[in-house]
C-alpha cells in the first residue's frame, strides 16, 4: 500500500510538472507568434509533449490559454493581501494595492500576452468569454477595495472610478507597447495623483 502511494504521488508530480512546462512553452510561444499563429502541433513540437497527451490535459488551445491566464492572474491579482487588508482595515495597504494598477509595470511579456488577448477577443468568442470572466473579477475586487476605503460611496461614484483604473492602465500598458524605450514614470506618478484625488472625492 506504501508502495503504491508513493507511486500515485510520484506520477502526480510527473503531471504537474508536464503542465507546467507545457504552459510554460505556450506562453513563450503565444507571445512570439500571438494566439492566432501558434497551433497544438507547435505547441507540442516545442515542448515535446505529444499531441495526444496535450488533449489529454488540455481540452483545446483554448482550454491552454484559460489556464495561462488563470496563472497570470492568480500571481498578478493578489487576492489574499486585498483580503488580509480590508480585514485588518489597513487604509494604506489597500490605497497600495488599487494604485499599482496604474503604478507597476508589466513585463513585456505580459505586455505581448494582454495585447493578444485583446486582439483575440473580436474573433474567438471562447476568448471573449474569458476576457469577461477576468474582467468582472478584477472589477469586483477593486469595487471591494473601495468599499472598504469608502463605505458610504454610492455604488456608481465606485463604479466610475474602477472605470478609470481600467481606463489608465490599458492606456498606459498601449503607450509602452508603442514605445518600449520612452521614460513613462513622470505619467505613471501624474496618473497616482489624479486616481489618489478620485478615490479621496468618495469620501466627499
Amino acid at each position: 500500500m506504501k508502495d503504491d502511494t508513493i507511486m500515485d504521488g510520484s506520477r502526480a508530480a510527473r503531471s504537474v510538472a508536464r503542465r507546467e512546462h507545457l504552459l510554460d512553452t505556450a506562453r513563450k510561444l503565444f507571445v512570439e507568434q500571438g494566439f492566432h499563429r501558434t497551433g497544438m502541433a507547435q505547441i507540442a513540437l516545442a515542448s515535446g509533449i505529444k499531441v495526444g497527451q496535450i488533449y489529454r490535459d488540455f481540452a483545446n488551445k483554448e482550454a491552454i490559454i484559460a489556464a495561462i491566464c488563470e496563472g497570470n492572474l492568480v500571481a498578478w491579482l493578489e487576492e489574499d493581501k486585498l483580503e488580509r487588508a480590508v480585514a485588518a482595515r489597513d487604509t494604506a495597504a489597500i490605497s497600495a494595492w488599487i494604485e499599482r494598477f496604474c503604478a507597476e509595470e508589466p513585463p513585456h511579456e505580459d505586455r505581448r500576452l494582454m495585447a493578444e488577448l485583446l486582439a483575440e477577443v473580436g474573433r474567438n468568442p471562447i476568448i471573449a468569454a474569458l476576457s469577461k470572466q477576468t474582467d468582472c473579477r478584477v472589477r469586483r475586487r477593486l469595487d471591494e477595495a473601495l468599499e472598504s476605503l469608502s463605505p458610504n460611496a454610492p455604488r456608481d461614484k465606485r463604479s466610475s472610478v474602477v472605470d478609470l483604473v481600467f481606463l489608465l492602465s490599458w492606456g498606459m500598458m498601449a503607450m509602452m507597447e508603442m514605445s518600449p524605450d520612452e521614460n513613462f514614470a513622470p505619467i505613471r506618478d501624474h496618473i497616482v495623483s489624479v486616481l489618489r484625488k478620485e478615490v479621496a472625492a468618495l469620501n466627499a
